[in-house]
């Protein structure tokens, strides 16, 4: 056969490798209960046994904040690692994060997985992925990683006392300390702003934190409630990217 006759074989694409793959991290979310072994020696709170991020003994503002996407894409030195994005896009932390605890000893910090907490979801997973977030960072903090806690909250089932007798958003988080919230898409109408505000007040009043790094804007109006705490803001990737180009 002629090499002009020959039939093309087209391309395959393959995937862009990751750390752990795909069957390994299934295994991991759905048969093993979530990790167990990252909560060995941990302290634990609440009625629903959240484990503890301790307060640090030094705080550490971090110069920056890289998404965990992103984060090959940022100096160690200038950054610490956040996952404020798509769930999808730290999947991998969550599966296998011990595969990450010697890389993220090199950034400045790291804060707790942004897991997501959407009003609708069942209060089920609500509670699971708080405890997931309080599980890796109570991990990394105890190899040796600077940990900050992500606080998120979802309905006001997890922000209020009206149906547990503890605040659970804020399970997990010593008081007086630091702590990061991401207000990235939670200002853009009416209800997700009430939804964001009455959280934040719900989580001055229980955490009363000294430093709040804020991942993107907080309203001025919020911040002057607040004049004895100090926030600390950080662009969004996406503008962050753009000041550089």
């Amino acid at each position: 056969m002629t090499e002009q006759n020959r039939p093309t074989r087209k391309r395959r694409h393959r995937k862009k490798r990751t750390v752990v793959d795909s069957a390994s991290r299934n295994a991991a979310t759905l048969s093993d209960g979530c990790n167990p072994e990252l909560v060995i020696g941990a302290d634990f709170d609440g009625i629903f046994e959240i484990p503890i991020i301790k307060k640090p003994r030094k705080y550490v503002i971090p110069k920056n904040l890289v998404p965990f996407s992103r984060m090959d894409k940022a100096d160690p030195k200038a950054f610490a690692v956040c996952e404020y994005e798509n769930d999808r896009q730290f999947r991998d932390l969550l599966s296998h994060p011990d595969e990450y605890i010697d890389i993220l000893k090199h950034y400045q910090g790291f804060i707790s997985p942004d897991c997501s907490l959407y009003r609708d979801m069942p209060l089920a997973i609500q509670i699971t992925n708080i405890y997931r977030n309080r599980a890796i960072g109570y991990c990394f903090q105890k190899h040796g990683v600077y940990v900050i806690p992500c606080v998120r909250w979802g309905d006001e089932r997890t922000y209020t006392k009206k149906y547990f007798p503890e605040r659970i958003a804020f399970a997990g988080v010593e008081k007086n300390s630091i702590v990061s919230v991401g207000s990235y898409g939670q200002l853009k109408d009416r209800v997700n702003r009430y939804y964001f505000e009455a959280g934040m007040e719900a989580m001055m009043e229980t955490l009363e934190p000294e430093i709040v790094l804020v991942y993107s804007k907080m309203p001025d109006e919020i911040e002057a409630k607040y004049p004895k705490t100090r926030f600390v803001e950080y662009p969004d990737w996406t503008s962050t990217i753009r000041e550089e180009m």
